[in-house]
């Protein structure tokens, strides 16, 4: 998701007042029916949206070394998963930028800036009219585009380039851009993971690891069973689910199965005798359970699909996620689901409860450590985790409220409606600031709570 700043001409983000730089505009009410505004003003000394690129082989050098560092760091620390986690949500962030990127280049806008990150200048250089860099807080990126609010001050020589000054459809496109690359990221990654990972096949059940059976040694892997194998039938029963296989050994404790398994394409036959293993009774009144374990981890086999299937596949699981996402976002912002959000800030066992279960609105944080605990559990896992992430900030920017893309769309259609021939219409969006800050102040209390909640509160691993 774009981040919030205060910059009328960096898109995607807080379009309300302030630059990057600094440089300010004023918040005049001007006429609804007016053309834009800029080109009845003096041009500044020094235009504004240039400022001096930050280049040179030392200061990229440094970028370098730097991360190399973090590389190395994560290396060291065994946090490779949340730096893959990380690097995901940047290419997402960048993704989204880059759409209003390329919209307002074909659109013939004039874009000064292209950057990742927040804060001063780490490096930069210039190419043309823009100047491409990072910056020293990587929480997000932005691109700059001259002329998006009516207030904004603009060089009379480029208010014809300015996002004011096009036409509806090139203001719709570049407002839409952003939101529509999260879609093609999601479909590229998940038709890549159908073609070249494979899809786990629910009716098919294989070992994914071993684990000890009370500090004994492993069943399965004495009796030759080996990670990876398909588990064809056990005790001469075909077996397609988890569920059947694990029930077949439980039943078997101390006793020999016959266990059938698919090794490189040839069928092996195997015996193996699970270890008993006495569960305790839930209650003191009630007896303890023996049952087998023979110390293995279950999945199901992936199944790769070819690249015209995967394009069907890829479209309707991106359609599950949407409708997914749209149901929660409506179900956790409504009245109800605000209600308990409030109740889970000032009650200890409730907020305890939703922890459980899951079923509560996460910050950046929490989403990525979930992301984080889908790495670690399988690449299925975290792809699930992260296809959702990114379609949910998707549709979060399409939101019609500023300082979301949403809001910049929104606007751009009611302008369209109330134009006429000859007579563009303009609306003046100082009047819709109000509401505007009504609405950061609702999303950085929504942020800032989740993130207590997540620190204090941690959702459990849904992956264990």
């Amino acid at each position: 998701m774009s981040e919030v700043r205060d910059d009328p001409g960096v898109y995607g983000s807080d379009d309300v007042a302030g630059s990057p730089d600094g440089h300010r505009f004023d918040a005049h009410s001007g006429d609804l029916d007016a053309p834009p505004r800029g080109g009845d003003r003096p041009a500044p000394d020094r235009p504004v949206d240039l400022p001096p690129a930050v280049g040179g082989r030392r200061s990229l050098i440094e970028l370098l070394l730097l991360l190399v560092l973090v590389l190395l760091a994560a290396v060291a620390t065994h946090t490779t998963d949340l730096l893959i986690v990380i690097v995901v949500l940047i290419v997402m962030i960048m993704l989204h930028e880059l759409g209003h990127f390329v919209t307002a280049k074909w659109s013939g806008m004039k874009v000064t800036e292209y950057f990742l990150g927040f804060g001063p200048r780490v490096w930069s250089f210039r190419r043309g009219e823009t100047e491409y860099g990072v910056k020293a807080i990587p929480a997000g990126g932005y691109v700059r585009i001259i002329g998006m609010a009516n207030t904004e001050e603009v060089d009379p020589e480029d208010e014809p380039r300015t996002y004011r000054a096009k036409p509806f459809h090139n203001r719709l496109a570049v407002g839409l851009a952003g939101s529509f690359m999260h879609f093609v990221l999601a479909f590229v990654i998940l038709w890549g993971a159908f073609v070249f990972l494979g899809w786990p096949n629910v009716n098919a059940v294989s070992i994914q690891g071993f684990v000890p059976v009370a500090g004994h040694l492993d069943p399965a892997r004495s009796a030759g069973i080996e990670a990876g194998d398909t588990i064809v039938s056990a005790d001469g029963q075909v077996v397609t689910s988890v569920n059947e296989f694990a029930a077949v050994i439980s039943s078997h404790a101390g006793k020999p199965v016959t266990v059938v398994v698919e090794r490189d394409g040839a069928r092996r036959t195997l015996v193996v005798t699970p270890h008993a293993l006495t569960i305790p009774g839930a209650t003191a009144h009630q007896a303890p359970t023996v049952v087998g374990r023979i110390g293995v981890e279950l999945t199901n086999p992936l199944t790769t699909i070819g690249p015209v299937a995967a394009v069907g596949r890829s479209g309707a699981l991106i359609g599950q996620v949407v409708t997914g996402s749209v149901s929660a976002v409506g179900q956790r912002f409504s009245p109800h689901g605000l209600s308990e959000y409030f109740h889970q800030l000032t009650n200890a066992q409730a907020a305890r409860q939703a922890s459980k279960s899951g079923q509560r609105i996460e910050s950046i944080y929490g989403a990525v450590r979930t992301a984080t605990q889908g790495a670690q559990a399988g690449a299925w896992y975290f792809i699930s985790v992260m296809i959702s992430l990114i379609i949910f900030v998707g549709l979060l920017n399409l939101l019609p409220m500023l300082p979301l893309d949403g809001g910049h769309v929104a606007i751009a259609v009611y302008e369209r409606i109330r134009s006429r021939r000859g007579r563009p219409y303009r609306a003046d969006v100082t009047k819709l600031m109000p509401v505007a800050y009504a609405f950061i102040l609702f999303l950085g209390f929504i942020v800032v709570t989740s993130f207590y909640l997540d620190v204090t509160y941690p959702v459990a691993n849904p992956f264990k």
